[in-house]
């Protein structure tokens, strides 16, 4: 009864069902008892856990480029979803400076395109756009940034989702406002998740996995940034209670209906705020290794400071974090040194870990976790 049972039997679209975070959410909503459909760009690595779980066989699988409007609205035909969930992008903020027009035309276009699709196909939906922390203008502020603060964004890959945001909140005033409208839209702002199947290259735990795997030191160019570091599953969650919530307060014409289609912050607990440098020491506690700082005087700007408040959250969705710190990073070991070896064991590991959150949640008393109605 995870999410009171939304998702069960409902046809679930989500974009970018090929990549880390899309992987993770399509075998969590299969889990669900969802008919799940995906689109996106084939995997852009390999290995890539979207292989490993062997979810081409498991779902709708549908190739395609969001900044294709046609192809967008042809899926959108077959599909018909009731939920969406968009997580489509360009997700790197090296990349993004190397390619500009690719990074806007995906994150800003592409999220124009989904939601073009939604509207042009005129039956009920429930969409849950989601960009990223970096959304937010940096100011290096030690305390966390709110919903209702400034977007902006230093780089090409900050910017594009500070500018996916705006089309998201044009979208809901311009079309999807009135009252008894079909479509609930919310965006979901979370980043810096880790968790296993990662395999992307210039991010941290991918980057220390390979170099421990072929028994190299860990170079690492960024030591003292501080980063909200979560498991893949905390934003998960989270976006699967915004739309549930979204669905249920549609379905029975509640009030808060109008605060839930906004914006939310999914980040971890103030204790999860740790430098790169404690990063990589507590993931060598599980998988002994050594490491090095290596600073890149050439290196392009990335903020040294960011967190995110999630008040909005734990108020009007009842959400917060499960897992600290340690066990973030010791689960995400747990499933590269476990969950690797074989498409098999990724596939356990994954269903074993996300069993194993939900578990954590009802522990902890989260009503989305709850196991009876």
């Amino acid at each position: 009864m995870a999410f009171a049972d939304t998702y069960r039997g409902k046809r679930v679209l989500v974009t970018g069902h090929t990549g880390f975070k899309g992987s993770w959410l399509s075998e969590w909503l299969l889990a669900l008892g969802a008919d799940v459909s995906g689109l996106s760009l084939p995997p852009d690595t390999s290995p890539s856990l979207f292989e490993q779980l062997g979810l081409a066989d498991r779902l709708k699988h549908h190739l395609g480029d969001i900044r294709d409007l046609a192809v967008v609205r042809q899926v959108f035909e077959e599909a018909r979803p009731e939920f969406v969930f968009h997580l489509a992008a360009q997700p790197l903020v090296r990349l993004s400076y190397a390619r500009p027009v690719e990074t806007y035309a995906t994150n800003v276009l592409g999220t124009v395109h989904v939601l073009e699709a939604v509207r042009l196909a005129g039956h009920p939906c429930t969409v849950v756009a989601v960009t990223t922390d970096k959304c937010y203008e940096n100011r290096e502020w030690v305390h966390g940034y709110r919903e209702e603060d400034p977007l902006g964004g230093h780089d090409p890959y900050s910017s594009s989702k500070g500018a996916a945001e705006l089309v998201v909140s044009a979208y809901r005033r311009s079309y999807f406002s009135a009252s008894g409208s079909l479509v609930r839209l919310a965006s979901a702002r979370a980043g810096n998740v880790v968790g296993g199947g990662d395999w992307a290259l210039d991010r941290i735990v991918p980057d220390c996995v390979r170099a421990l795997q072929r028994s190299e030191p860990i170079l690492v160019r960024n030591r003292t940034a501080t980063r909200p570091w979560q498991h893949v599953l905390e934003p998960l969650s989270g976006y699967l209670q915004l739309g549930a919530a979204m669905h249920q307060a549609a379905f029975d014409s509640q009030p808060s209906l109008t605060t839930l289609c906004g914006s939310f912050n999914f980040g971890p607990a103030l204790g999860s705020n740790r430098s790169v440098a404690e990063l990589v020491q507590q993931l060598l506690v599980h998988w002994p290794g050594t490491w090095e700082s290596r600073g890149d005087p050439d290196a392009a700007h990335e903020a040294r400071l960011l967190n995110l408040a999630t008040d909005k959250s734990f108020h009007h969705l009842h959400w917060q974090p499960v897992w600290d710190f340690p066990t973030t990073i010791a689960e995400t070991v747990r499933w590269y040194r476990q969950g690797a070896s074989s498409p098999d064991a990724a596939l356990a590991m994954t269903r074993a870990q996300i069993s194993a959150y939900g578990a954590a949640a009802a522990e902890a008393g989260l009503a989305w976790a709850a196991t009876s109605p």
